[in-house]
């Protein structure tokens, strides 16, 4: 599992796609330490069994973050450094790959230093990005070919902020589906008219969940993927 958002927001979706039987996580990745990526955590730790926690290695000094620190090594729950190089093998024929970061970012912005990350099954990926920003996209940029980051789906960066989702970056991950994680009416006006144009012109099908709400795809090893109502 990647990211939690809020405080009590992640309960109810969490359970329509997990049978109510199953009350374990094996690994959850915390992109970068904000609250609205970790605030639901809490709530995760307090009703499943966590394996391992990953995070990328910046740091903040937030209440909500040393209280998930806290909680995390009084559950023993081991926390892991992210890096690139790092496959996660999620079972089925499926993993992870870890594309950043790829040096020390514990005095980088929270954002800058976000794990991203794709997910490949068979023909199927998802190219996970967090809160990276124009600055992280261009070292991924450098360090991978357009092949290896080709994708079929883009977990918009930033909740679809200008700071995020450069045009090279975009069209090198080419998706055909292009995921907003954001809040409706939110005062940061994401996401951004900029965004939105660059993410058209290269054919991606936007979903937004400030328009759509919970967003759920099913999808198989040969690049066909369908959105469940």
């Amino acid at each position: 599992m990647f990211d939690a958002g809020p405080p009590r927001s992640v309960l109810g979706p969490l359970q329509r796609v997990m049978s109510p039987f199953d009350k374990s996580i094996d690994a959850f990745v915390i992109t970068n330490p904000d609250a609205d990526h970790i605030g639901g955590l809490a709530d995760i730790l307090k009703n499943y069994k966590v394996g391992e926690v990953f995070e990328s290695g910046t740091l903040t000094d937030s209440k909500t973050y040393q209280s998930l620190r806290e909680e995390m090594k009084k559950q023993n729950v081991p926390d892991i450094l992210a890096k690139k190089g790092m496959r996660l093998d999620i079972g089925g024929g499926a993993y992870i790959d870890i594309l950043f970061p790829d040096r020390d970012v514990s005095e980088w912005a929270t954002n800058d230093g976000s794990v991203v990350a794709k997910l490949t099954y068979g023909k199927t990926s998802i190219m996970l990005t967090g809160d990276a920003g124009a600055k992280t996209e261009k070292i991924i940029l450098g360090e991978n070919s357009t092949t290896q980051l080709n994708s079929t789906i883009l977990k918009v960066g930033h909740h679809g902020s200008r700071t995020s989702s450069s045009p090279s970056f975009v069209k090198a991950v080419s998706p055909e589906y292009a995921m907003i994680s954001v809040g409706k009416d939110n005062k940061y006006g994401h996401p951004h008219q900029e965004t939105l144009d660059t993410l058209t012109q290269v054919g991606a099908k936007i979903l937004r969940t400030d328009l759509i709400g919970t967003i759920i795809m099913k999808c198989d090893t040969i690049n066909l993927c369908e959105i469940k109502k």
